[in-house]
């Protein structure tokens, strides 16, 4: 451990692809419900029908803030950026919706997000949707052993911002492992050749959080959900990447 980082084993990794893989098909079940007319309660029920099926726990409920998360996934629509909580609010025709998800199983996390559309959406939240979900890519393929934090940063800051779009500053990526949140944090910008350097057995979810017209943020009553200042909308992609001499894995892929 070095400053709450935890370097995994090649078993512990199996362990948090397992964990991994659970995710991805509860967040696969969410995303086959996603329609005009379903609530993004009806969504969080789908996530933790899978994850009891699979025998293990969702990572975010219960999570300490100015009270306990109280659902599996976080659901933001639109303007929200992230933690948005599960109720009955109806997704309608032309909405984009991101859903977050955390598995534990066997005492490691398996955590990654995705964004859609709900039916007929905009051309631009669809593209903002693609440079999302591009922005996650080009960053893990700058998680590689030798490289720096801000080589990462630096690859999702130069693309989303040549293609017009805002990083906000207030929430990163972060190393992952048996807690949801360990060392390193992961900003979604910073400079070439700084920053801690990347080690083989690093396990780092990696999460571009997009906003169209602003990079600021504010936290809504809930004191859960944050939302772009503007309202403008937002897209959030992530996954959980394991740090190895060669290629970087992908944990929480299907």
């Amino acid at each position: 451990m070095d400053r709450g980082i935890y370097l995994k084993s090649d078993q512990e990794i199996a362990i948090m692809r397992e964990a991994g893989r659970i995710n991805a098909q509860a967040l696969k079940a969410t995303r086959e419900l996603i329609r005009p007319g379903i609530t993004t309660a009806d969504l969080d029920a789908a996530a933790a029908e899978v994850l009891k099926k699979h025998g293990a726990k969702p990572a975010f409920l219960g999570v300490r803030g100015a009270y306990p998360y109280p659902a599996t996934i976080t659901a933001s629509v639109n303007e929200e950026l992230v933690h948005g909580i599960p109720s009955k609010r109806k997704l309608h025709e032309g909405d984009i919706i991101s859903i977050d998800c955390g598995t534990i199983f066997e005492g490691f996390v398996g955590d990654s997000a995705y964004t859609t559309g709900v039916g007929e959406i905009r051309p631009e939240a669809r593209r903002l949707i693609e440079v999302t979900e591009q922005s996650l890519a080009i960053g893990i393929d700058q998680l590689r052993a030798g490289n720096r934090v801000g080589d990462v940063g630096a690859a999702i800051q130069s693309y989303v911002e040549g293609q017009g779009f805002h990083l906000t500053r207030e929430y990163t990526g972060h190393g992952v492992g048996r807690e949801m949140w360990e060392g390193p944090q992961v900003p979604n910008y910073g400079i070439n050749g700084r920053g801690m350097v990347l080690r083989k057995g690093m396990t780092i979810a990696l999460e571009p959080m997009v906003l169209i017209g602003t990079q600021r943020t504010q936290v809504l009553p809930d004191q859960w959900t944050v939302a772009s200042l503007d309202g403008s909308l937002t897209a959030h992609f992530e996954h959980s990447v394991a740090v190895t001499d060669g290629d970087p894995i992908v944990l929480t892929a299907l």
